[in-house]
């Protein structure tokens, strides 16, 4: 039992830490101009949220007795209340050209080799649904990804290598990073490099937060960095370099794509820093806001490419 009440007391310490960095968002994340912009969108920006798991499935993302899983309800609720409407599938067969003309927006919380059945048995996509979403994306659709999309359809070769443009898959050079590896479970700091992107005005220039951290590689020359992971004082090897980018927008064509690494434990869905970020994503990549995405890479993160060396061999 004490155990419990420790836990259910951290748990409210961490939310009310949350709710100050926030101030006013914190109790309506409607206050800030670009959510506005996105409840009032005429017609609704509609979103298409795919979760298969090719490998590891997050629970976050899992489903049980055919319920939607934690995210899934909580990007329908964030919807219903920001004026988008959700269409969460796990169906890879979804990505047709003639489907994805229905969305604005395409959001991946994925994992794997999404061409593979894999562990749970969720219809594949294929490699012309592949090639028709990258298609999309290019020629304006928005994309937003969380946490393990860039554990998804990687490139080939060694993990540990960061490698040239020509030889990232194509969805890794559209997403803009590749993951690594992770370490333990931990608070950490996000630095806010671009405070004005929609959803980061009213968040403190730094801020923590408990999350699963990426470790990551193979950046796009033009991200608009967003969020910076800081990598001082963290437990494990895979943070054992310079700080690198975590949350990030670029274009890819003329299509909007926003990442951010963040969003593997169900209790940072409902954490209001989150999902203001997450929101600013949504309503720049669905096109209901505008916003100067410049490339900052090599600015706020000069040493981003430094990477940490591979495991010993066992």
């Amino acid at each position: 039992m004490s155990q419990l009440l420790s836990n259910f007391v951290h748990e409210l310490i961490d939310r009310r830490r949350a709710l100050q960095h926030l101030g006013a968002l914190g109790a309506g994340v409607l206050l800030d101009p670009a959510l506005e912009a996105l409840a009032k969108a005429s017609p609704k920006r509609r979103v298409l949220f795919f979760s298969k798991s090719a490998g590891y499935q997050h629970s976050s993302i899992k489903r049980n007795n055919g319920e939607l899983s934690h995210a899934e309800k909580v990007l329908t609720e964030l919807g219903t209340s920001h004026g988008f409407e959700v269409t969460a599938t796990k169906d890879g067969s979804v990505f047709t050209a003639d489907n994805l003309k229905s969305y604005d927006v395409i959001f991946f919380f994925t994992q794997g080799d999404l061409t593979q059945l894999g562990e749970y048995k969720e219809p594949t996509m294929s490699l012309e649904g592949k090639k028709a979403l990258l298609d999309a994306i290019r020629a304006g659709k928005g994309f937003v990804g969380t946490h393990s999309a860039s554990d998804t359809l990687h490139s080939a070769g060694e993990g540990f290598a960061t490698q040239a443009v020509e030889q990232r898959d194509p969805y890794i050079q559209m997403i803009g990073g590749e993951f690594i590896r992770h370490g333990p479970q931990q608070e950490a700091t996000m630095k806010v490099a671009s405070p004005s992107f929609p959803g980061c005005e009213k968040i403190e220039k730094e801020f923590r937060i408990k999350d699963e951290w990426y470790s990551l590689k193979n950046f796009a020359s033009n991200l608009h960095v967003i969020l910076v992971q800081g990598t001082q004082g963290m437990d494990g090897t895979d943070y054992q370099r310079p700080d690198y980018p975590a949350t990030w927008a670029r274009m890819h064509g003329k299509g909007r794509v926003f990442y951010t690494s963040m969003g593997h434990r169900e209790d940072v869905w409902t954490n209001p820093i989150f999902q203001a970020v997450l929101l600013g994503g949504i309503s720049w990549a669905s096109g209901s806001v505008k916003a100067k995405v410049p490339p900052n890479l090599k600015a706020v993160t000069p040493k981003a490419e430094t990477i940490p060396p591979p495991p010993p061999k066992k």
